[in-house]
């Protein structure tokens, strides 16, 4: 470093002495150059004297003065330029004195450089034939490693020749058990055309009678219409006769007509609530052959030594009337007034509208399916026990005591009010002697309704079961669902009535997916001890990746040891997905 300071010293001096040289010299030249142009103008000045041109004399003098001062500066810049230049110089000697004290550590730098450059050489020529050697050992390697693809390509096109051979024969197997599906499917598609074409022709003719029914059901609108129209012309009539009539009398027309249409709408009344006592005494004798049909059904699904009858069979109408007429004895003690003509005409009304079906039997076997499977879900009990038995609840002795009929006449009236306070928010506690039912009064299983990686488009059906978890008898009754959720999610849900304890129900959820976006709400319903909802839930397609180790250790190891491990990564989601 100190070596290469004096010589960069060095050559500073020596292109400062050269510099103030040359502008040295050129300063010698410019001043020998005024000297020149001095000696010329003492010379004009001389000629002009002796021609006696004032003028040009005194000009010529104020040059010569002008001159002497620049040749005066010239040759003090010369003086000054000399002085620098020595200094320049004795400078430049004292360094080069310097550097000619360290001449023997620049040959001893120079031999360093030798060795360092030889040294290098040997380091790189034993590099060279080390790569040579790794070249060497890796052509081998190369060598040994196709061999063995080649190897493993021999075993590969033998594999593919007996997999290859062992799929055509696959193939023809594959095609002959295809041609007997194909004949199979076929014929029952044949069938079915059949079927349907008999189907289709039993629904045109019930079209056609519907049709017929409508007509006449349109002549007898238009003759109910004429009889109205000459019914309110006669009354007209009869108004105007009355007014005369009391005229005659001398007495108070507005008062005596607004007096005979108090009556008549009294009379209205009457009628209106006599046809309203008479439509609830039907709904009462409706239910009761309801329940009895209904107990049938759960004697018929449980007791295993009876046959089970075809899907859809419909009720003789004579079975109808004879079962309305053995209910004749419960209804009595609900409402006094149903007397036994009133029970005979409803009986053969029920008979008449039962045998003036126009239907064909295929359109009532379907609903009668629907029925089936509908009490099927929700009357057979979950837990065994009463409801085994053979025993008519309905069945009572043709004499009773009065004390007996007027107790369960109680009873039905008090549960009729329960029934009519559930839907307006009156909540009961449920209590058994010692504690007192908290929580949720319906368990479901399962506990949250979940729709799982869905696809657009496709229908989604779920069953639900509700079972009554409080400690006495309980209903329950659907109120709706989420807002957001009434778009894509339906229930369908028949409400079983009273349950009692241990008792469940089924509910079926519809989800129709139309966007591919997660969902979340609540389906709500309501029971006597409160509100409660059961949780929905619907999620759209994922990708789950996860590693099976968490630590990849290799523990200890010696140095050129090669240790390997397989790391195994699992998509768990629906949804595939690339990765690096």
């Amino acid at each position: 470093r100190k070596l290469q300071l004096l010589n960069d010293m060095v050559r500073e001096k020596e292109l400062a002495v050269q510099n103030t040289s040359d502008t040295l010299s050129a300063c010698r030249l410019r001043s020998k150059m005024l000297a020149k142009q001095l000696d010329h103008v003492d010379m004009e000045i001389e000629r002009e004297e002796e021609a006696g041109n004032v003028a040009a004399v005194s000009r010529l003098q104020a040059m010569s003065s002008r001159l002497c001062t620049q040749l005066e500066r010239e040759k003090e810049r010369e003086l000054s330029l000399a002085l620098t230049q020595k200094q320049n110089l004795a400078e430049l000697w004292q360094i080069e004195t310097e550097r000619g004290k360290y001449d023997i550590l620049c040959e001893q730098l120079q031999k360093d450089e030798e060795e360092l450059q030889m040294q290098y050489q040997e380091e790189r020529e034993v590099r060279i034939w080390k790569e040579k050697i790794t070249a060497l050992q890796a052509e081998g390697t190369r060598r040994t490693r196709e061999k063995r693809e080649k190897e493993a390509q021999r075993e590969c096109e033998e594999r593919n020749k007996k997999l290859l051979e062992d799929a055509k024969r696959n193939h023809e197997k594959a095609v002959c058990f295809l041609r007997q599906s194909m004949a199979r499917i076929h014929e029952k598609n044949a069938k079915e055309e059949v079927k349907a074409q008999e189907h289709m022709e039993r629904r045109i003719q019930a079209v056609l009678s519907l049709k017929t029914s409508i007509a006449s059901n349109r002549e007898r609108l238009q003759t109910l219409q004429i009889l109205n129209k000459a019914k309110a012309l006669e009354a007209k009539k009869e108004e105007m006769k009355m007014r005369e009539a009391i005229l005659a009398e001398g007495g108070n027309v507005i008062r005596e007509m607004s007096l005979h249409k108090r009556r008549q709408e009294n009379e209205k009344k009457k009628e209106a609530f006599k046809e309203l006592q008479k439509s609830r005494k039907m709904e009462i004798v409706s239910r009761i052959l309801q329940e009895q049909a209904s107990i049938r059904k759960q004697r018929k699904s449980q007791s295993p030594a009876k046959a089970i009858k075809p899907r859809g069979k419909l009720l003789n109408p004579l079975l109808q009337s004879r079962e309305a007429w053995q209910r004749e004895e419960t209804c009595k003690h609900a409402d006094g007034e149903i007397s036994q003509l009133y029970l005979q005409n409803l009986c053969s009304f029920t008979k008449a509208m039962a045998l003036s079906i126009s239907l064909p039997q295929d359109v009532l076997w379907e609903s009668g399916d629907e029925d089936t499977e509908r009490d099927k879900s929700l009357l057979v009990p979950e837990f065994p026990g009463l409801w085994s038995q053979e025993y008519d609840l309905h069945k009572v002795p043709k004499a009773e005591d009065p004390t007996r009929l007027a107790l369960r006449a109680m009873r039905k009236q008090m549960a009729e009010k329960k029934l009519e306070a559930l839907p307006t928010g009156i909540l009961h506690k449920q209590t058994v002697p010692g504690q007192r039912h908290k929580g949720c009064a319906f368990h479901s299983k399962p506990s949250c309704i979940h729709f799982k990686d869905f696809d657009v488009g496709q229908t989604y059906k779920k069953k639900i079961v509700l079972t009554n978890t409080s400690y006495s008898v309980n209903y329950c009754r659907l109120v709706g669902i989420s807002e957001w959720l009434k778009d894509f999610i339906s229930v369908h849900f028949d409400p079983p009535g009273k349950m009692s304890s241990g008792m469940s129900c089924e509910f079926l959820v519809t989800f129709k997916p139309m966007i591919n976006e997660g969902l979340e709400g609540a389906v709500m319903f309501m029971a006597q001890t409160g509100p409660f909802s059961v949780p929905l839930k619907c999620t759209v397609k994922t990708c789950i990746l996860a590693l099976d180790k968490e630590l990849i250790d290799f523990g200890s190891l010696v140095v050129g040891e090669t240790i390997s491990q397989t790391i195994s990564l699992t998509n768990s989601g629906a949804l595939g997905a690339r990765f690096k």
